[in-house]
């Protein structure tokens, strides 16, 4: 048993190391966009990981006919645009992603016909066909992008990493849930500022400087001292939200590739974050419910444990700011 417990956190955070997606959310995408009575707009945007690029294509009623579509690849992902002509409307008629068995990726379905409201919908590989609706459910992209903002936390690996190392570098719950709070605020703001064109700033530094903030953590970790607090442990909250602020471009990067629908942009901006928190708190709480029976089994495991998680964080994160930096 002890073997086990001292290495629970280090075989969790070795679990998701898998640095060449580090914060990449790269669901598939259709947008169907309604030009006159006849004529869709047909945009396909298909990961190249995941399986959507090889085994998946969009699916459409066949009273409707498709242009050759014109391809190109961006960012990873195979987007390619043609035009859709229908002979009738195309509300009744059922649209989606045909092929995604055996796929490891979701997708977002987007249609936005003339004289209605905007149907926004979350394919999956048990899931992948919608009925266009004449009234969509307005609820619905408030649905799709919560679940989207709890999946990119818990599959954004360094924001989980960063997360999971604030815990154990402070441990405390009430501590914890303060430093928490900061980084929430300070994400949110920056996410909401960039997705609504306020601020901004380029990319790739800003995944450079996420991988960053993680080795800083896994540094304090490790030079820990009772009797010298060090600056992360005396204002965590500061330190939290400083950080905050560049992972919140980070998350308006990953909000800019899933797209957001055009009239729902409150909405989707709101539940996306809304989904965020979620996955942070069920990191957090698990977090500290492994810290917390450590402690009570074995206490004199728990900083050996939390060494071990932290050199296995600080050596993944260090791997994704060369890889960054080095593009």
């Amino acid at each position: 048993m002890k073997s086990w417990l001292l290495l629970i956190l280090s075989l969790a955070t070795l679990a998701f190391a898998r640095p060449a997606q580090a914060d990449e959310l790269r669901p598939g995408y259709v947008e169907l966009t309604q030009q006159d009575a006849q004529h869709w707009r047909l945009v396909w945007k298909a990961p190249v990981l995941g399986g959507l690029a090889t085994r998946a294509r969009p699916y459409f009623p066949a009273f409707c006919t498709q242009s050759p579509p014109v391809a190109r690849l961006e960012n990873a992902a195979l987007v390619a645009e043609s035009v859709l002509t229908c002979r009738k409307d195309l509300a009744g008629s059922t649209v989606g992603i045909a092929g995604m068995d055996g796929a490891f990726t979701d997708a977002l379905l987007r249609i936005a016909p003339l004289g209605r409201p905007v149907q926004a919908a979350r394919l999956t590989p048990h899931n992948a066909m919608v009925e266009v609706a004449s009234v969509p459910d307005s609820w619905e992209v408030a649905r799709s992008y919560f679940v989207l903002g709890v999946e990119h936390i818990l599959a954004g690996y360094d924001h989980l990493l960063f997360v999971i190392a604030l815990v154990l570098l402070l441990t405390r719950t009430w501590t914890v849930i303060k430093a928490a709070t900061a980084f929430t605020v300070a994400h949110t703001l920056t996410l909401a500022g960039t997705t609504l064109g306020l601020i901004g700033l380029p990319q790739a530094p800003v995944e450079a400087l996420i991988a960053l903030s993680i080795i800083f953590l896994a540094v304090e970790i490790v030079k820990q001292d009772p009797a010298h607090p060090r600056l992360s442990e005396r204002i965590p909250w500061v330190v939290a939200f400083g950080f905050g602020l560049i992972h919140g471009f980070g998350f308006a990067g990953a909000l800019r590739e899933i797209g957001l629908p055009e009239g729902d942009v409150p909405v989707a901006l709101l539940t996306f974050n809304l989904g965020v928190e979620t996955g942070q708190l069920i990191i957090i709480a698990l977090c500290l419910a492994g810290i917390a029976l450590l402690r009570r089994l074995k206490p004199a495991g728990l900083r050996p444990a939390t060494l071990a998680a932290s050199y296995a964080i600080g050596i993944t994160a260090s791997f994704w700011f060369i890889e960054r930096m080095l593009g």
